[in-house]
């Protein structure tokens, strides 16, 4: 372990730093008193206890010299402590970032002290409360990064405007500007104790042109009028550091976090980056780590451009710290491990090199020291021993960044003009497009250039603004081609215009198709393929992001890690019912839209794909229990002892895209207030899965399973569950519940449900009887079922999905009690194994008809991705099936 030698410490800082060397001449106590201090950092605990040992300034002359002696002592320990390797980047930015927040706490309680003797308390004309002073601090205050000798950007904000209560009054405007105006000179005017931080002002609204400080509706009509793509980025950091912070945020975060995924920001930033490029050339500060390439700067801009996008949806993303940005998108893969950890690695370097560069004179640099002596300096407070190794690594640091950069900002489309932008741009008057639309392979030429012609003559396309017309302009080449190369061009390229008039209006959905023109292929791959899916994605034009990585595109689902990943999407939003529903159908759309896109790359078998899709909904209805009870006024216990159990297709796990729930709520718990309690959460949970917000809907449900029906209680206690399934269920109701599971909520509850419907299915039955009833249930149901002349209903016509399901259940029924594996609930398939292996049916004839009931779930589900409303279909290539079903049929019940 390395010996703690404050003299050689010191030693050490003085001969890096010209600032600490005329400090000690000058107030050689300081260097002194801190010398002894050197192993603790001076955290705010320390900073607060200085200035409140210190007399209370009696005017602005004490105050700033009081906050001036205060920067002395965290500089002259934070230099020693930082060049002695004893201190991390994290605690020198925190270190200066505290100092500034004291120092503007301190002057702003002082200042306004003084400002109140004179004018009164500044009192708000609406709400008749006190105002106070909101001091936002930008940049890297905001983002609690602030290096040594920085500026602090501010924005000064008031709540209400009104006036002072005192008996010389000021108006609450011109109050707040004098208390701006002078907390400014606090820290920034320089006296024989130097500075406390040099303060810019210049991202207030109107910038130097502005008044020094606005009201909230200002600040508000400002933001959303005209504020600029620069100042979104700038508002990434913004944070009240006194005053109302969560009105100021309720304001800026619509502002800054779009709701759709914001695909201009690339556009805007890459911009923003150039104006930079440009500035940096023309006065040569290619020397400059920060601004120059591959410097902090390109680091910031990978971040934020991220935040600008994905902010609004992911609130994990609005955390205002860089490098907890660039761990949250390399954990949630949107960019490489590797790239996030050379990012990383080159941003503690690079401002590491920023603070050492500020430590020899105190001063706002970036920019490398052309002088050999003070480059060896650097470079030997920086671990290297000569000037040559260390120029290497930190090009190495920038080769990185900038490699890294230029992946995320590629512009798009370099190969110039597409080869049939003369197609698009002259499809209204052109008599050859038919022809070229044709030689592309298009069935229909002649069609296909008349739906080319409407958008281009439409309202809606004429009425674009200009950057989104180009980008449309930029879009439709591209998209006739690679629509050209599909099977059936003519269908793909009609569902892809119905994709574009769909989201004309959304330049942000136009800028992720422009910004990723490798998207398109998988676009038109998955148009042509289901006109289901179409418009599934038309109507949910968000998920067009999914298609950016094929990774997460085509990776299996990973349901415990997306369980704990939106359980805490959600608790960011709690209280927020709104936020957490859209978050609920988001997740949903996006995890259907996944599963989607590998079933049909043939990557899911069926009966897996169902299992999937009845995870899905099992997750998504154990976080809308959380959520509800969690929202649920004067609830009686932490925990609900409540369960959604599943029945039917959610019961049997054999859901499909579009599938409705059939549940019933059970609860056990003897508390009073448990039933009424109960009933409000599950009328919630309804409302939840059921209602169309913005995103869409999660789940149609059908409750009339539960005991009684219709007229029954919306929950039922699980004794009086039993009772009812023991006394007064019909058969029908038995047969349900051979596909009846727990899916959701406490496992106590859904464990006391499977010993009762285990009990049930394996009562002792009067096999005549039993058959009869079955029977007499199938026909009650033909008989409400018109018949079809129009081909084979694979679900209600004879030998159908219907007929296999009631000939599994009567075997359950009949036989459980004998052979207790029957009352798993395995699936339809797994069952009709289980009876031939008891020697319950033929083997042979088991085996045709799980065959039978695999083709037309199969065959169920393709005429759903074709997007076809019936489920009849010709009987010819159905013929062996049915014929199977209908002998096992005869064989169970003994009569057709």
């Amino acid at each position: 372990m390395r010996e703690f030698a404050p003299d050689s410490l010191l030693a050490q800082a003085m001969r890096h730093s010209r600032y600490l060397q005329r400090l000690a001449v000058a107030d050689p106590a300081i260097i002194e008193e801190e010398k002894g201090r050197l192993d603790q950092p001076f955290d705010l605990q320390a900073m607060q206890a200085f200035l409140q040992a210190t007399p209370a300034p009696a005017d602005e002359a004490a105050l700033k010299a009081g906050l001036r002696q205060l920067r002395k002592r965290v500089m002259t320990r934070l230099i020693v402590r930082d060049i002695g390797h004893l201190a991390d980047l994290d605690e020198v930015v925190a270190t200066v970032t505290a100092l500034a927040e004291t120092t503007l706490a301190h002057a702003h309680q002082a200042c306004r002290a003084w400002l109140v003797a004179q004018y009164g308390e500044p009192i708000g004309g609406d709400s008749g409360d006190t105002q106070e002073l909101i001091v936002i601090g930008m940049g890297k205050l905001g983002g609690g990064e602030l290096n040594v000798s920085s500026d602090i950007d501010l924005i000064f904000a008031y709540p209400e405007d009104g006036a002072s209560n005192g008996a010389k009054s000021l108006s609450n405007h011109e109050f707040f500007t004098r208390l701006g105006r002078q907390l400014i000179a606090a820290l920034h005017e320089p006296t024989a104790d130097g500075f406390v931080f040099r303060v810019d002002m210049r991202l207030r609204p109107y910038g130097d042109s502005g008044p020094l400080v606005s009201s909230f509706a200002m600040l508000e009509e400002y933001l959303h009028t005209q504020g600029r793509e620069w100042e979104r980025y700038a508002w990434l950091k913004g944070r009240a550091l006194s005053g109302d912070e969560e009105g100021l945020m309720q304001m800026v975060r619509p502002f800054v976090f779009r709701k759709y995924l914001d695909y201009g920001a690339y556009s805007s930033m890459r911009s923003l980056h150039s104006q930079i490029r440009r500035e940096v050339a023309r006065r040569d500060m290619a020397d400059n780590i920060k601004l120059g390439p591959g410097g902090i700067r390109e680091i910031e801009f990978i971040a934020q451009v991220f935040q600008l996008i994905r902010g609004g949806r992911e609130r994990g993303l609005q955390v205002r710290p860089a490098r907890q940005v660039l761990a949250w998108l390399g954990e949630h893969k949107l960019l490489p491990i590797r790239a996030v950890q050379e990012l990383t690695e080159a941003y503690v370097f690079l401002r590491n090199l920023e603070h050492r560069l500020q430590y020899l004179d105190d001063a706002q640099t970036q920019t490398l020291p052309r002088a050999v002596d003070d480059r060896l300096l650097i470079a030997q407070s920086m671990g290297f021993v000569d000037v040559g190794s260390f120029e290497r690594g930190l090009d190495q640091h920038r080769r990185n960044v900038t490699r890294h950069f230029e992946q995320v900002f590629a512009t798009p489309q370099d190969g110039g003009e597409h080869p049939l932008d003369e197609v698009w741009q002259d499809i209204d008057v052109n008599d050859a497009a038919s022809a070229k639309l044709a030689e592309l392979g298009y069935a229909e030429p002649g069609e296909v250039q008349r739906q080319l012609t409407q958008l281009k003559l439409s309202n809606k396309y004429q009425q674009l603004p200009d950057s989104s017309r180009r980008r449309l302009d930029g879009l439709l080449p591209p998209i006739i081609e690679v629509a050209a190369s599909m099977a059936n061009p003519d269908e793909t390229l009609g569902r892809l215009l119905h994709l574009l008039e769909a989201i004309l209006r959304r330049e942000s959905y136009l800028a992720l198709l422009t910004e990723h023109p490798q998207t398109l292929k998988r676009l038109a791959s998955l148009y042509s393929a289901s006109p289901w899916v179409s418009d599934y994605l038309t109507h949910h034009p968000i998920l067009l992001d999914e298609l950016l990585d094929a990774r997460l595109l085509y990776a299996p689902p990973d349901w415990p890690s997306a369980h704990r990943k939106l359980a805490a999407d959600l608790d960011l939003v709690a209280g927020d019912a709104e936020q957490q529903m859209d978050m609920l159908r988001h997740f949903q759309h996006t995890q259907i839209f996944r599963l989607v896109a590998q079933d049909l790359a043939g990557l899911l078998p069926l009966e897996t794909l169902s299992d999937h899709i009845s995870d899905l909904a099992d997750l998504i209805l154990a976080e809308i229990i959380r959520c509800c009870w969690q929202a649920l006024p004067k609830r009686h216990r932490d925990t609900p002892r409540f369960a959604v159990i599943g029945y039917g297709k959610l019961g049997g796990k054999e859901l499909g895209y579009a599938s409705d729930l059939d549940i019933i709520f059970l609860f056990d718990d003897d508390a009073d207030a448990a039933p009424e309690n109960y009933a409000k959460l599950a009328r919630r949970i309804g409302t939840w899965l059921t209602t169309v917000t913005p995103a869409g809907m999660l789940y149609e449900i059908d409750l009339r399973l539960r005991p009684n029906g219709e007229s029954g209680l919306l929950v039922t206690s699980t004794t009086a569950f039993a009772e009812y399934q023991e006394k007064h269920a019909w058969v029908w109701e038995h047969q349900a519940l051979t596909r009846a599971r727990y899916a959701a909520g406490d496992a106590e509850v859904g464990a006391r449900f499977e010993e009762v419907r285990r009990h049930i299915l394996m009562r002792e039955r009067d096999g005549a009887a039993l058959r009869d009833e079955v029977y007499a249930m199938r026909h009650k149901m033909l008989d409400n079922k018109l018949g079809s002349r129009n081909g084979f209903d694979l679900k209600h016509g004879r030998g159908g999905i219907i007929d296999v399901e009631f000939i599994v259940q009567y075997l359950v029924l009949a036989h459980a009690g004998q052979h207790p594996e029957l009352t798993g609930n395995k699936g339809n398939i797994a069952l009709l194994k289980m009876a031939a292996d008891a020697g319950l049916i033929p083997a042979e004839l088991a085996e045709r008809v799980r065959e039978a009931y695999r083709a037309y779930r199969r065959l169920q589900h393709r005429k759903r991705l074709n997007g076809e409303a019936s489920i009849q279909t010709g009987m010819t290539e159905l013929a062996p099936h049915i014929e199977a079903v209908t002998a096992l049929w005869q064989q169970v019940f003994g009569q057709p």
